[in-house]
């Protein structure tokens, strides 16, 4: 499978090293982009956006959500990955509502990332299981009273619900008697009503803020 361009932001520097040749020995991609600093990456790729940008949260300076946000309103069709070791709620939801379509954990062996980036050329939005559990918390955690919880389709619950297990989509899919394009369907809508639902005010009052 082709990929255009991939761009890595990612302050360390064994860690973008690493990357960078990860992907290119295992991706067919065009041109591959590194930055060290969110910065540079924005005023980079505000200029000349790529197909799939690869974040760290927590860079030097602007932040890896901030760029995210930036850049998602200025190239919408852009998409955003996050790898990071950050698997707190406030860093999930906040990434997934500035724009990112996967949130993976630094611990992901490399060839799940590379798996992840092909899965969002494919339109899907891969998370890592633990991440996957920390929403299913969330969300647990306030079932009664918090309105993102009961806005998932029951269908969207069980579909986190396997992810948390760490499943893949076609698993998922042979579990659920579904094809593979309508798991992707669900989760593309789970992210979709999470940034559409997720307004400050009702974040603070659930507590996920």
């Amino acid at each position: 499978m082709k990929i255009d361009s991939i761009a890595i932001i990612e302050d360390d520097e064994k860690v973008r090293h690493y990357m960078a040749e990860q992907i290119q020995l295992q991706v067919d991609v065009k041109e591959l982009r590194v930055f060290a600093d969110g910065e540079t990456a924005l005023k980079e790729l505000a200029a000349k956006p790529v197909e799939i940008a690869l974040f760290d949260i927590n860079l030097p300076g602007m932040n890896g959500i901030d760029c995210i946000q930036r850049l998602k309103i200025l190239h919408p069709r852009m998409q955003m990955m996050v790898l990071t070791v950050y698997d707190n709620p406030d860093s999930i939801f906040n990434a997934l509502k500035a724009g990112a379509t996967s949130y993976l954990l630094k611990s992901t062996p490399p060839e799940k990332v590379i798996e992840a980036i092909f899965e969002v050329k494919n339109g899907g939005s891969p998370i890592s299981s633990q991440i996957a559990r920390k929403v299913i918390e969330a969300f647990a955690l306030r079932e009664k009273t918090n309105e993102y919880f009961q806005e998932l389709s029951r269908r969207e619950q069980e579909i986190l619900e396997q992810l948390s297990k760490g499943y893949r989509y076609k698993e998922i899919a042979d579990k659920l008697f579904v094809s593979l394009e309508t798991v992707r369907t669900h989760i593309r809508n789970i992210y979709e009503k999470l940034q559409v639902n997720s307004r400050v005010d009702a974040l603070k009052k659930t507590g996920l803020l």
